[in-house]
C-alpha cells in the first residue's frame, strides 16, 4: 500500500537520507495521537526494539492536560512513574505533509510489562480478540464529517471560537461549485492520506456551510481504528499548514448541522476473506447472524452510548430533523433512524448513526463488537425493522439526551462490566463524570448573556 513502511524499507530510506524523523504515537483517551518525535537513527538503533518511554499521567489528564484525580491507573501519591511504548511496526508509515518524516503507532505496558488495559488501543484490542475466539474478523468504516473555517487555529482561539468564517455561505450538501472553493484543503487532505496509507473513497459537501465529509476505505477494525485517528489528527494539521482551521465537534454551533461519525460494521471469516452478513434488499435474506448483530447494537445502544458520545457538547447534537438520530431502532436506508441497513450482497453491514465526529474510534468500535457478540451469544431476535420518520415516534427508545444520563446507562450496565472488565469501566465512568463536574462548574456564554444585565 502506497505510504506504508516495513522496518527494512525505513532504513533504505533513512541511509539515503529522504527520512530523518519518527513519530512515536498512542492514541490517549480522546483518540488525540500523544508521543515523541524521534531521530530516524535513534528510532532504528534503540526505540524500535526496546521502546520509548512516557508519563503514565497521559491516560488520566482532560482535555487541558490537567492530571485528575481519583484515577486507580496511577495519581501523584504513586508518583506519576513511567510507561512504555512499544512500536508496531505493521503500523509504520511515511507521513507525506511532514518533511522526511514516519510515524508508527504504539501500545502500551507498564514498567512491568503488562498492557496498560484501559488504553484505547487495547480496549478494542481484547474485544477483537473476544470476536477471534468466535472465528469472527470485524471490519468496519468510518465516515466523518467537518468544518471548514477561514480563520487559522490561532485566530480561531482569539475570537474565542465565536463569528468564525465557514469555507461556505450556504448549505452545500453534494455542491460541486462550493466544493470547488474548499478543494486546495480538502484535495491535500485526501491525498495526504492516500499517501499516508490511509485510503479514501470520496469527500462531498454535507448540509452545513463549511461542512465536509471524507469517507475512509473500510478495513479490519484495529486497522481502520488508527487510520481514523491518523485522518482526524492529519486533517488537522493540514489545516493549519494551509493557514486555516477545522472542527470535528460534533456541535460547533446549534444553528448548524452536527457532524457525525456513521460507523460501518460487519463480520467475515476467521481469514476475513468470506462476508457473513452478505445479503440486502435486492439478494437473499440476509443470514441469522446479522439479526443477531443488529438487535445486540439495538439492545445496548444506551448502556454504551457513553463509548459513541463522549462529551457534553455530543449530546447537543441529537435534534430532531438534523440527520442525527434520536430513536434508537433500526431501517432499511432510512437515514430518521439511530441504525441503518444499507449495501447489497458482499457489502451489506449495519450503519451506526449514533457516534458524532468527537467520539474515540477504538472505543465505539469496541462497543460495536461488544454490542454484537452479546446479540450473538444470547441468540437475540432480529428487529423488525421501522418504516417511517422515527423522530416523530414517540414509542421507541431514546438515544440518551446528555453525559448524565449515559453515565448512569454505564453505571448500570452488566454487560458492559462484564464485557470491558471493571478496570476499564471504572476508569471510563471516572473520566465522564469529571467531564460532566467540569462542565457544570463552568460559567457559560450562554449564561452570561441571558443573565448578566437583566436578572
Amino acid at each position: 500500500m502506497p505510504g506504508r513502511l516495513d522496518r527494512k524499507s525505513l532504513e533504505a530510506l533513512v541511509r539515503r537520507g529522504d527520512v530523518d524523523t519518527v513519530l512515536t504515537v498512542f492514541p490517549d483517551g480522546y483518540a488525540r495521537l500523544l508521543g515523541k518525535r524521534l531521530t530516524a537513527r535513534h528510532f532504528l538503533e534503540h526505540a524500535v526494539d526496546d521502546g520509548v518511554h512516557a508519563c503514565i499521567y497521559l491516560f488520566t489528564v482532560d482535555m487541558e492536560m490537567e492530571p485528575l484525580p481519583g484515577f486507580t491507573l496511577t495519581s501523584w501519591e504513586r508518583g506519576y512513574g513511567d510507561m512504555k511504548m512499544v512500536p508496531d511496526l505493521g503500523t509504520l508509515r511515511l507521513i507525506p505533509w511532514l518533511p522526511k518524516t514516519a510515524l508508527v503507532f504504539c501500545d502500551v505496558y507498564t514498567e512491568a510489562g503488562e498492557p496498560v488495559e484501559e488504553a484505547p488501543r487495547w480496549v478494542l484490542k481484547r474485544q477483537l480478540a473476544r470476536a477471534a475466539a468466535k472465528g469472527y474478523v470485524v471490519k468496519t468504516a468510518a465516515e466523518l464529517e467537518l468544518y471548514c473555517f477561514r480563520e487559522t487555529f490561532e485566530q480561531a482561539r482569539l475570537k474565542r471560537y465565536q463569528n468564525l468564517t465557514p469555507f461556505s455561505t450556504y448549505l452545500e450538501d453534494y455542491h460541486i461549485l462550493q466544493t470547488t472553493k474548499e478543494e486546495p484543503l480538502v484535495r491535500a487532505i485526501r491525498n495526504g492520506m492516500e499517501g499516508a496509507g490511509v485510503p479514501v473513497e470520496t469527500s462531498k459537501g454535507e448540509w452545513g456551510r463549511g461542512q465536509e465529509e471524507i469517507n475512509l476505505v473500510y478495513a479490519e477494525a484495529l486497522e481502520m481504528a488508527d487510520r481514523t485517528v491518523l485522518y482526524k489528527h492529519g486533517a488537522k494539521e493540514i489545516a493549519h499548514l494551509q493557514g486555516c482551521s477545522l472542527t470535528f465537534m460534533a456541535k460547533y454551533d446549534m444553528g448548524a448541522a452536527g457532524s457525525s461519525f456513521h460507523l460501518h460494521s460487519s463480520l467475515w471469516d476467521r481469514r476475513g476473506r468470506a462476508p457473513l452478513f452478505a445479503g440486502g434488499r435486492g439478494h437473499r435474506q440476509p443470514p441469522a447472524l446479522f439479526g443477531h448483530w443488529l438487535a445486540g447494537q439495538l439492545a445496548m445502544g444506551r448502556e454504551l452510548a457513553y463509548f459513541y458520545a463522549p462529551g457534553v457538547n455530543s449530546y447537543k447534537r441529537y435534534q430532531a430533523g438534523s440527520f442525527a438520530p434520536t430513536r434508537i431502532v433500526a431501517g432499511w436506508d432510512n437515514r430518521t433512524c439511530g441504525f441503518r441497513l444499507c449495501g447489497e450482497g458482499a457489502s451489506f453491514r449495519v450503519e451506526n448513526r449514533i457516534p458524532g465526529a468527537d467520539a474515540n474510534p477504538y472505543l465505539a468500535f469496541a462497543a460495536t463488537i461488544t454490542a454484537g457478540l452479546h446479540g450473538i451469544g444470547s441468540t437475540l431476535k432480529a428487529p423488525r425493522l421501522y418504516e417511517g420518520n422515527a423522530y416523530e415516534d414517540a414509542t421507541l427508545p431514546q438515544v440518551p439526551k446528555t453525559l448524565r444520563e449515559a453515565i448512569g446507562e454505564l453505571e448500570r450496565s452488566k454487560l458492559a462490566r462484564a464485557a470491558f472488565g471493571d478496570r476499564v469501566i471504572d476508569h471510563y465512568l471516572h473520566t465522564a463524570r469529571l467531564e460532566q463536574q467540569a462542565f457544570d462548574q463552568a460559567v457559560t456564554d450562554w449564561e452570561l448573556i441571558r443573565n448578566f444585565e437583566r436578572i
